[in-house]
């Protein structure tokens, strides 16, 4: 009895192999596909593997068996390859699907856990804390900076007067329409406004034919002063509008009898002015306007009670101390323009002295600082000392306050028998006399680093932008005979040293810095910002122990704070 062929362990396929000299028989191809002749195999899933495998390409299927080959004593058939194959997907390796919620909470409340979560959480708040308390020393420990006064627009620049529009604007424009024509000038010279006027119809010494709220015909119309007001206020330029009433005549407030009627005019115009637009209003020789501080203190009420934001300005040729504070005292806000500073010698040692007087008289009063109410800076300083009072009236404490023609050094005409002449402003070659030259015109000074007009520019923008410029403290140092010399400063920002040379020879600095307050100090070295002279490299660090200066140098240095 023939022995029964052992049957394939489970998983496994024969798959016949054909080997290269099996002849080619007709019955070859009834073969059954598990290798025996004319048998198919009892194990379906091993019939459907076998299938599966004789439907791969020809070049990736095994060699099959001869037709009815067998392995001899029951093995395998010649030719098969024991294929294994996974009965079960299961069984091909389990995946991690992670900790049931249930599982997570279980292993989350062992004590392991729990202890860590409290120390993890008692870390933290002790980080906190620490940062905390950290914080609070470093603000407690900190400088507090100082409150900063209340600023309006007067106290950011200076002011430009422009008393004749006529002679400003020159021979080739005509009135309110070439002074608009000329805001693009004054906005480079980057001045917070401009003192106009007086421009209202004017008979002299007539109080009926003068009308303070109507506009001079020969400067133009009401609508081209509106127009003026608003192409101004477009380029960040306040208009004070001066009203002095009898401004071509003899006595600017009319006669004594006639006082109550010209207040009353003046406190209608005022409202009327204001309505319209303008930011400000200039009243000049106060001092012969009877029971000054009384209708100054009136005026001020109705200009304040309109806003805040308007200004108040009288002007007096008076140099005398108790007098300009006589003014001063009848109203808060006012500025005062007077002779005050021309009364002076223009000596380091008597503009120091005037200078520091003011300034302790006056007290906590805005200050505004020029040399006249109306005049130009070549009407009291020596030209050489130009450049120096530019210098000087833009590091001051208050407002400084120009006429047209001072950035340019232009200088005052007379006529022979009649009183000053307001001089026509040089705005180029076509403007000059057969005197003049042409370095003395704004188009020749305005391309020119070195001009006058190019250090008033440098000057007003430089106080425009730093406090200790605008509103910061003022501390005068003690130093050589000539000089004149101090410090601006405010809280913690940028500190500024002025010295002024005012005699014709070089001069050693020897700055001291007695009677200083807390807090400030003389440092060993400042840098240079500018001078009033060529020639000096700027942004250079000076050793103020050896500084010397030249004859009727200014110069502006900085230096930062220290703790």
């Amino acid at each position: 009895m023939d022995p029964e062929p052992a049957e394939p362990a489970a998983g496994v396929v024969c798959v016949p192999s054909q080997p290269p000299s099996a002849p080619s028989e007709p019955d070859a191809q009834g073969l059954s596909v598990g290798g025996d002749s004319g048998i198919m195999s009892q194990d379906p899933e091993v019939d459907m593997k076998e299938v599966e495998l004789n439907e791969l390409e020809p070049e990736k299927q095994p060699m099959n068996a001869a037709s009815g080959a067998a392995v001899a004593g029951g093995g395998e058939k010649n030719g098969l390859v024991k294929i294994k194959v996974a009965e079960d997907d299961a069984e091909a390796g389990a995946k991690f699907t992670g900790l049931s919620k249930e599982e997570l909470l279980k292993v989350a409340g062992t004590p392991g856990w729990v202890r860590t979560r409290w120390a993890l959480l008692l870390l933290f708040w002790l980080g906190w804390l620490g940062m905390l308390a950290g914080a609070v020393v470093i603000i407690v420990r900190a400088p507090r900076c100082r409150e900063l006064p209340v600023q309006r627009w007067w106290h950011k620049g200076a002011l430009y007067r422009v008393g004749d529009v006529q002679a400003f604007v020159g021979r080739d424009a005509r009135g309110l329409a070439g002074l608009k024509d000329r805001l693009d000038y004054l906005s480079s010279l980057k001045v917070a406004g401009l003192v106009l006027g007086p421009i209202h119809k004017n008979q002299k010494d007539n109080v009926t034919g003068t009308n303070l709220k109507e506009i001079d015909p020969a400067l133009g119309s009401q609508e081209d002063f509106v127009d003026f007001l608003q192409s101004a206020k477009k380029k960040s330029i306040q208009v004070i509008l001066d009203l002095t009433p009898n401004y071509q005549g003899q006595n600017s407030w009319f006669l004594p009898s006639q006082a109550d009627t010209v207040a009353t005019n003046v406190k209608e115009a005022l409202s009327f002015w204001l309505k319209a637009g303008v930011d400000g209003f200039q009243v000049r020789d106060v001092g012969y306007l009877t029971d000054a501080p009384l209708h100054l203190a009136e005026w001020q009420n109705i200009t304040k009670s309109f806003s805040e934001a308007r200004l108040l300005i009288a002007g007096t040729n008076s140099s005398d101390l108790q007098q300009i504070l006589s003014l001063l005292e009848s109203t808060k806000d006012l500025l005062l323009s007077s002779s005050y500073l021309s009364n002076s010698s223009f000596t380091g040692e008597h503009t120091k002295f005037l200078v520091t007087q003011y300034l302790n008289a006056t007290g906590g009063h805005w200050c505004s600082w020029s040399l006249s109410q109306a005049g130009l800076l070549t009407s009291f300083v020596p030209a050489q000392l130009l450049r120096l009072y530019q210098l000087l009236l833009f590091t001051l404490p208050g407002t400084p306050i120009f006429s047209y023609g001072d950035e340019i050094g232009l200088q005052a005409a007379t006529i022979p028998g009649q009183p000053l002449e307001a001089p026509v402003m040089l705005w180029n070659d076509s403007s000059l006399s057969g005197t003049s030259e042409s370095n003395m015109t704004v188009k020749g000074q305005d391309k020119d680093p070195g001009s006058l007009l190019s250090l008033f520019r440098r000057l007003s923008g430089q106080r425009g932008k730093e406090r200790s410029l605008l509103h910061g403290d003022f501390h005068a140092l003690s130093s050589t005979s000539g000089l004149f010399s101090y410090i601006r400063h405010w809280d913690q920002n940028e500190r500024y040293l002025v010295v002024l040379n005012f005699e014709d020879g070089s001069l050693s600095a020897g700055l001291g810095a007695s009677n200083l307050p807390a807090g400030t100090s003389l440092p060993a070295q400042a840098d240079l910002l500018l001078s009033t002279q060529p020639g000096r490299k700027e942004d250079s660090s000076l050793e103020l122990r050896s500084l010397v200066l030249h004859p009727h140098e200014g110069l502006l240095l900085r230096f930062p704070y220290v703790a």
